[in-house]
Parts: C-alpha cells; sequence; structure tokens
C-alpha cells in the first residue's frame, strides 16, 4: 500500500540524458523544499538506486544548474532493474531512506520501472525526459526543443559546404526507432528527401533518379536526412555516388545532439513539469506521467500512457514532401 502522506521525495534521471533535466530536477528540488519537503536525490538512474548512491538535495545544490545540459545526477541503464528481485530491493531501498515519492525523469524504459515502484507501493510520477519525442501520450518531451536546434544548426553548416562541392550529403540524426527528429530537421532544413524508420517504403532508386534529375535541371546539392532508425548513411553513400556519378558523404550527428544548454522552451516546460509532480504526490496521486498536449499541462496513469502507440502525422510528412520538390 502506497503511503499517502508526503514527507520526502526523491527524484531519479535514467535512460539517455536529455537537455532540461536539470530544469526538471532544479523545479522538483526547489517546489518540495518550498512546501516543506525534504529531497533525496539519486545518481545514476535505477542501478544508483539500487546501489543506495542517495544525497539530499538542498537548494543551493540545484543553484546555476538550469542553463546546463545533461544531468546533475548523471545517468544510467539498468538490466536489474527489469527483474522482480531488482524491483523489490528498489522498492525497499525506497523506503529504508523515507522517499515517499519518486520522481522518475526519463523514456517509457524508465516508466516501466516506475510503474513497478508503484505496484511495490511507492508513489511514482513520471516526467517525459527523452530527445527522440517519442512518448505517446505528450506532444512534448524534455530535450527534444534543444535537440532538434542543435541538428538544425549542424545541417546548415554541413549544407555550406554541400553546396560550396556541389555534393549530395546524407546527414544522420537520432531518434532511435522514432522519426520526429528526422522529420523535424527535414523540414527545418529544407531537405530534398528525408527518410523515416515509420515510412519504410523509401525506394533507393527513386532516390537516384531524382538527384540525376536535379543535376539535369542545374541543382547543384543534394540534402537527404536519414533517421537512426533507418541507418546505413556510410554504405547508402557509396551506393548512391555509385549510381549517380555525384560525390556523395554521409554525416552521423550522433551524441552532440543529446548536449548542449537547454533552449527557454525546455527551460520552462520542464520546471513547470517538475513543479507539476510535486503538487501531483502531495494530491496524493501516483503511477502517473506528467504529460503535455493542446496547450495544457495534463496528467495520465502510467498504464495508460505506455499502451499507447505514437506515429508520424502523416500530413506533417506530406508537406515535408510537397516542399521538397
Amino acid at each position: 500500500m502506497a503511503e499517502k502522506i508526503i514527507r520526502t521525495i526523491g527524484v531519479l534521471t535514467s535512460g539517455g540524458d536529455a537537455p532540461g533535466m536539470n530544469a526538471a530536477i532544479r523545479a522538483v528540488v526547489r517546489t518540495a523544499l518550498g512546501k516543506g519537503l525534504k529531497v533525496r536525490g539519486i545518481r545514476r538512474g535505477y542501478s544508483g538506486l539500487l546501489n543506495e548512491e542517495i544525497i539530499d538535495l538542498s537548494a543551493r545544490d540545484v543553484s546555476d544548474t538550469i542553463q546546463r545540459g545533461g544531468t546533475i545526477l548523471q545517468t544510467a541503464r539498468c538490466e536489474e532493474m527489469r527483474t522482480i528481485e531488482g524491483q523489490q530491493k528498489a522498492a525497499a531501498i525506497c523506503k529504508k531512506y523515507g522517499i515517499d515519492g519518486l520522481v522518475v525523469i526519463g523514456g517509457d524504459g524508465s516508466f516501466k520501472g516506475a510503474q513497478k515502484l508503484s505496484d511495490y507501493g511507492v508513489n511514482t510520477i513520471g516526467l517525459p525526459g527523452t530527445i527522440d519525442l517519442d512518448i505517446a501520450c505528450t506532444e512534448y518531451t524534455i530535450g527534444f526543443d534543444t535537440a532538434v536546434n542543435t541538428a538544425m544548426e549542424a545541417i546548415d553548416k554541413v549544407r555550406d559546404t554541400s553546396t560550396s562541392h556541389e555534393r549530395c550529403s546524407i546527414i544522420e540524426v537520432m531518434g532511435r526507432d522514432a522519426g520526429y527528429l528526422a522529420l523535424w530537421c527535414g523540414i527545418a532544413n529544407g531537405a530534398e528527401r528525408i527518410l523515416l524508420p515509420e515510412e519504410h517504403d523509401y525506394n533507393e532508386e527513386k532516390i537516384v533518379a531524382d538527384i540525376k534529375e536535379n543535376r539535369k535541371r542545374g541543382k547543384k546539392h543534394y540534402i537527404i536526412i536519414n533517421a537512426e532508425g533507418i541507418g546505413d548513411s556510410m554504405n547508402m553513400a557509396k551506393r548512391i555516388e555509385e549510381e549517380t556519378g555525384m560525390e556523395t558523404r554521409a554525416t552521423i550527428l550522433g551524441h552532440m545532439q543529446r548536449g548542449g544548454s537547454p533552449t527557454a522552451k525546455d527551460r520552462v516546460y520542464a520546471s513547470i513539469m517538475g513543479a507539476m509532480a510535486v503538487d501531483l504526490l502531495l494530491e496524493g496521486k501516483t503511477n502517473r506521467v506528467v504529460g503535455y498536449k493542446h496547450g495544457e499541462y495534463i496528467d495520465f496513469d502510467i498504464n495508460e500512457a505506455l499502451a499507447m502507440q505514437k506515429g508520424i502525422p502523416q500530413y506533417q510528412y506530406d508537406i515535408a514532401q510537397q516542399l521538397a520538390l
């Protein structure tokens, strides 16, 4: 049975880091302290929880952190948390340290851990922290805005050199099996092609034919945004160069997209979500995920949130294709 009176709140970041996580941590800490609660930070996600890497947090501990990328609590992935023994141990450690409520900042995998802890009596609230924007219950995830702006600026630079050398450039962005970063960059950077894992039927022969036709019309460069979920950018570049005769280079942006100072949007939205997590716990809620939909901050049952499916909006993809003509 979950504890109804909240005296101490724990906070951890789990899975991949994302810009804005520190803003969320700061908001949790300062909101909770302002309401007379104690706050304990858990280092290195669920792995740190199982290893009892737990510290008290003060308002001073989160000073000058809102502008920093990454997570001051650090993060890790934890296979042990997938086991019943690991979940029971984690719940017992929360009780040992008097943690009545736990705020988990991460993605779907992190929420599954929070869901299990809730089953074992720990009040849990999840905040969507991932640059992939792949959490179905929310239109916004902490870190996406910064990551897409970082990628956009990098692609602009690649376009400059691609134009100068009259090249085809294949630029691979992150996102795991989700194509939101690729779609947004494709539109924002004016790419000729966007390859998404949600659109598996892309035809490389058509891309080759399109490049040849564009060259006949005098086009000097060609930009392809390739999602991580498709990958194979290096080999794709070799094949396209062999078929078209156009010098083709692949650029994999990689983990640079995770870093950097968060944008205003990521700082503000993460701060509001962090404060809301504390308020939800004080209202006696547990096993919830904070989300953002239709201009409002809302919360969902974690079970309901994990069951939701999310796909690329077809209208947005159609617009991206139309604008690339």
